[in-house]
């Protein structure tokens, strides 16, 4: 408790920050210490507020002189909320790796989603800094909730941004909020505009929102660069981060500026590099600038502290994941014969544009690129052909100008020779589209079956039961929007489906109508039958829970690409297996026949790389789909065969591209063995009580005088908050007051929409009843939300949070702990001693039991090694009779002897824990320094200096490191039971 501005405080969050008075200072200004409060008193009751000791006078109540309370409460109950409040507020050492919270999250919890969590948070590491490169399926979303949960507990986690592809915004949030109770509020293009209506223009939204998810593509524009330059988090999650390496783009200027403006980091890629020892570094050097030497060379023991990678047939992940992830199926690969007019525009391709016995007719200077271009566009569909055939014929030049491609336009005139036979053969090219256009446009009218490719692919989605009345849902993936918006149409038709049947997803669409598209897919309900896609579904989204029939309608030049398509619904979490169907054009014209068998070999080495590795990347060597398919496109027009470009799956390394920084090709990393020694670990996040539920119907019983039950009241005073419970459908409901619905605020938009919190705010109180909500939400044929109805009431829920502030803020004397009687002969007195860094995180955290012996004259103390253990021990979590009325005279010396009694011994109890921080701040010392000496050595480049300036502000943290300061203050008094005087006895 505090005492600013003549108002009573509770003390929420107490962070060191260091302010420049100048942005261009490496070394900071002196500390100050930001201090977030909860009103207490009548005045600013329940009112939140940041104050900082530089500008205001803070005076601290001194625990030493703690007075002591009666708890008159039925059952000990407002004692028994203070004490689980305490505690649940108390931050968790930040050095402590081991998870804590995972039990009681919504998931299944898998061993080794908590390998990441123990890495991150290991205390050898400065900063939480990690990157998540699991292969594509493994969960790295579930990751990311974990250790962002693992954070909170450690005070680490009050300010957070999640930066993500557009298209998965919603279902990162999702994910969030409905297994972590970790809510975000998204900024969308609708999201943005409601800010812009609630906030003025020069307000800063990363300020007002605590936690927010954005999408890259709106972050990474100059008007919020401004603003996040402002703005420090706790932690930053950017995921897909293999498109911030490029140093040159606005993505890697973002990501630069987080990096340097949170503490915790967390990276998340599938395909984490480009096969270039300077793009990856690139990403290294995001997490630790010093894990990257100034020449360039990786350290490989820091980058085994920063990364985890493992794949689907890793042994730690197929030892767990059984019935959770269900073996695909057999590809299948259909084989559709050309028709007459297919071969004769192949035939065309072949001869005239791919294979020709002279030059290609291109004009233009990269001709060795555009005649793939036409063949992959024929492969795709005829529309998409006859769209790039009439594109570049528009784009052909006229006399006297350069060729459209030329780096040097307008400098060297086109060949008007060359130009005019191009503009032939694309007339050709354009004729046997057309034609071939009209074929499938007639045999629709005439009501005939279709041919070529896209009859192979009705009569499939007619074989595994696509139809307007069928429950079989199926992704046809497609590289053109021209193909999709054909697709789209034509199967409508054909398949005698409704417009809403048919969904179409590329990116050209609004980030808000791909996730309605991503997120309608999921529901059961959901009137989609077929959804036809571009590859910007093929990152980050999962399209698993309703569907296991994929289709490649064209086949991707990479096994990157490939991998990437079948993990949409190749995933953790799929139970049923996969099915993966490629629809592969056999033409006659031999040479372009000979190119697509090359094509249809991608398919079959991705599946043996899948079973073999985990991991298709690891068969080419490139790293990205992009470089992939030049490799391809090269070995086609060089007619080599395709094993020399990609080799069997014996000859390849899953781990082959850490191996680029060393010549020896065994010096890859190896994923370290974090796991730590067992340790009782909470399940729930609870101390005193064993239900989160128990802990909020007391917690509303004592704000509301056992008149939870009673409505809201219209003008928000007196009356209840409608608290019903459903036990028998672990279930409880509530009617949010006003102060709880200022925090409410900070939940999902579309979440407090559709399931209209504001009038009802529905829990499950046990994790089977959330699993089955969150279940109906999705499968149900009556729910019209993805949101569940009833949101799990997690460790970390709001609800608790508001609960524990209340119960925190409601006691009737400044600054008292309770005198409470309990199972025990002696009076014991809880005292609890936290050792502090500069930057105000926990370092060391204990308890201490002291006993005080009639006649002795003095203080037994003993460890509390599980705080929870003393509560039960003593009978404090137990629901008892309230046996009277304490002399609390009698017993008020007793909190100062055990306060000096504790003062003089904790020096003692914390000088290990100081001397090993104080070891590791010499050691991160030593490694920047060590750093600065070798940057030395080198001609000091502008790029070198702006990364030993990164160097240089990492020592102002490290100096932040050092322990500081010690914290003691007692919990609570018991008593035995014959203290009390039951002529005051309460039930």
């Amino acid at each position: 408790m505090v005492l600013v501005r003549d108002e009573e405080w509770l003390v929420t969050d107490v962070r060191t920050v260091y302010e420049r008075a100048d942005h261009r200072e490496l070394v900071p200004t002196k500390p100050a210490n930001r201090i977030d409060v909860v009103g207490v008193s009548e005045l600013v009751r329940d009112m939140t507020a940041t104050f900082f000791d530089s500008i205001d006078h803070v005076e601290v109540l001194d625990p030493r002189e703690a007075p002591l309370m009666h708890d008159t409460s039925p059952q000990f109950r407002d004692s028994r909320l203070w004490l689980e409040a305490a505690l649940r507020k108390t931050a968790l050492p930040a050095e402590l790796a081991e998870p804590t919270l995972s039990d009681g999250m919504l998931i299944d919890v898998k061993d080794y989603q908590q390998t990441p969590v123990r890495k991150i948070l290991d205390p050898a590491n400065l900063r939480p800094r990690i990157l998540l490169a699991d292969a594509v399926g493994l969960g790295k979303t579930i990751e990311i909730g974990l250790i962002l949960s693992e954070l909170i507990r450690r005070g680490r986690g009050e300010r957070i941004l999640i930066v993500t592809p557009k298209h998965v915004l919603e279902q990162m949030q999702h994910e969030m909020w409905t297994k972590f109770a970790i809510p975000f509020i998204r900024l969308d293009s609708q999201g943005i505009q409601a800010i812009r209506r609630k906030l003025p223009a020069t307000r800063n939204p990363f300020a007002y929102f605590k936690r927010v998810i954005i999408s890259i593509d709106t972050l990474k524009s100059d008007r919020y660069m401004a603003h996040l330059r402002r703005h420090t988090w706790d932690a930053v999650v950017i995921d897909e981060s293999h498109n911030v390496t490029n140093q040159s783009t606005l993505n890697n200027r973002l990501a630069s500026v987080l990096s340097a403006q949170t503490d915790a980091l967390i990276l998340a890629s599938a395909t984490p590099h480009n096969g270039k020892k300077e793009s990856f570094a690139e990403l290294i050097r995001l997490l630790e600038p010093t894990a990257v030497l100034p020449d360039g060379d990786i350290d490989k023991t820091m980058l085994d502290r920063l990364v985890v990678r493992r794949h689907r047939y890793s042994d730690d992940v197929r030892r767990e994941v059984g019935a959770d992830w269900a073996e695909r199926e057999e590809p299948r690969a259909i084989h559709v014969p050309a028709s007459p007019k297919e071969n004769e525009l192949a035939r065309e391709l072949d001869e005239v544009w791919l294979h020709p016995t002279g030059s290609s007719p291109y004009s233009g200077e990269r001709n060795a690129l555009f005649p793939w271009t036409l063949a992959k566009a024929f492969l795709s569909s005829p529309t998409a052909l006859l769209e790039t055939v009439t594109n570049r014929l528009a784009r052909l030049p006229g006399p006297g100008q350069a060729p459209a491609d030329s780096p040097r336009r307008g400098t060297t005139a086109a060949d008007p020779e060359a130009v005019e036979r191009e503009r032939r053969a694309l007339g050709r090219l354009q004729q046997l589209a057309q034609e071939l256009e009209d074929e499938v446009a007639a045999n629709r009218q005439a009501k005939k079956p279709q041919t070529g490719k896209y009859g192979a692919l009705l009569t499939y989605l007619k074989g595994i039961g696509i139809s307007s009345r069928g429950e079989t849902r199926a992704v046809v993936f497609a590289e053109r929007v021209a193909t999709l918006e054909l697709l789209q149409e034509s199967l409508k038709t054909d398949l005698k489906l409704r417009k809403d049947q048919v969904g179409i997803l590329h990116g050209g669409l609004s980030d808000e109508e791909q996730q309605d598209i991503v997120e309608s897919f999921k529901r059961a309900n959901s009137p989609l039958r077929v959804l036809v896609t571009g590859d910007v579904a093929s990152e980050g989204v999962n399209l698993h829970s309703q569907c296991h029939h994929l289709v490649h309608y064209d086949i991707p030049w990479s096994l990157i690409r490939i991998e990437q398509r079948n993990g949409r619904i190749d995933r953790y979490g799929q139970t049923q297996p996969p099915q993966i169907t490629t629809l592969v054009l056999d033409p006659d014209a031999e040479g372009f026949a000979g190119d697509i068998r090359v094509l249809k070999k991608l398919i079959e080495k991705e599946n043996q790389a899948h079973k073999a590795l985990g991991d298709a990347a690891a068969l080419m060597g490139r790293y990205t789909a992009e470089a992939e398919e030049r490799a391809i496109r090269e070995a086609l027009h060089r007619r080599e065969d395709i094993d020399t470009v990609i080799p069997d799956v014996e000859d390849a390394d899953f781990d082959d591209f850490f191996s680029i920084f060393d010549d020896d090709p065994d010096a890859g990393v190896e994923n370290a063995d974090t796991t730590q020694p067992e340790v009782p670990r909470s399940s729930n996040g609870l101390y005193v009580y064993d239900r989160a539920v128990d802990f909020l119907r007391d917690s509303l019983a004592s704000v509301y005088n056992d008149k939870q039950f009673e409505p809201l009241a219209s003008d928000g005073a007196g009356g209840g908050v409608g608290w019903v419970e459903h036990p028998n459908q672990s279930m409880a409901e509530l009617q949010p007051p006003h102060d709880l619905m200022r925090r409410l605020e900070a939940l999902p938009q579309s979440y407090r929409t559709e399931r209209d919190i504001k009038n009802r705010f529905l829990v499950a109180t046990s994790k089977d009843k959330g699993r089955q909500s969150v279940d109906e939400a999705r499968n149900d044929a009556n729910s019209t939300s993805l949101w569940p109805a009833a949101h799990f009431l997690g460790p970390l829920h709001p609800l608790l949070e508001w609960s524990a502030d209340r119960a925190l803020s409601g006691v009737e004397k400044r600054g008292g702990i309770y005198a409470v009687t309990g199972t025990v002969e002696e009076p014991h007195v809880l005292m609890q001693a936290a050792l502090l860094n500069e930057r105000g995180l926990t370092v060391s955290l204990m308890y201490r039991d002291l006993m005080f012996p009639k006649d002795l004259g003095f203080a037994l103390q003993q460890e509390v090694a599980r705080v929870e253990d003393f509560l039960h021990e003593t009978g404090i979590a137990e629901s008892r009779s309230n046996a009277g009325v304490i002399d609390l005279a009698e017993y008020q010396p007793l909190i100062a002897q055990a306060f000096d009694t504790m003062n003089s011994e904790v020096k003692n109890l914390t000088d290990a824990a100081a001397q090993h921080a104080e070891q590791r701040v010499r050691e991160w010392m030593g490694q920047t320094g060590q750093w600065r000496q070798a940057a030395l050595e080198f001609n000091q480049t502008q790029t070198l200096k702006q990364r030993t300036h990164r160097v240089v502000d990492q020592e102002t943290l490290i100096s932040q490191m050092k322990p500081s300061r010690t914290l003691i203050r007692p919990l609570v008094l018991v008593v035995p039971e014959s203290a009390a005087d039951r002529s005051g006895r309460n039930a």
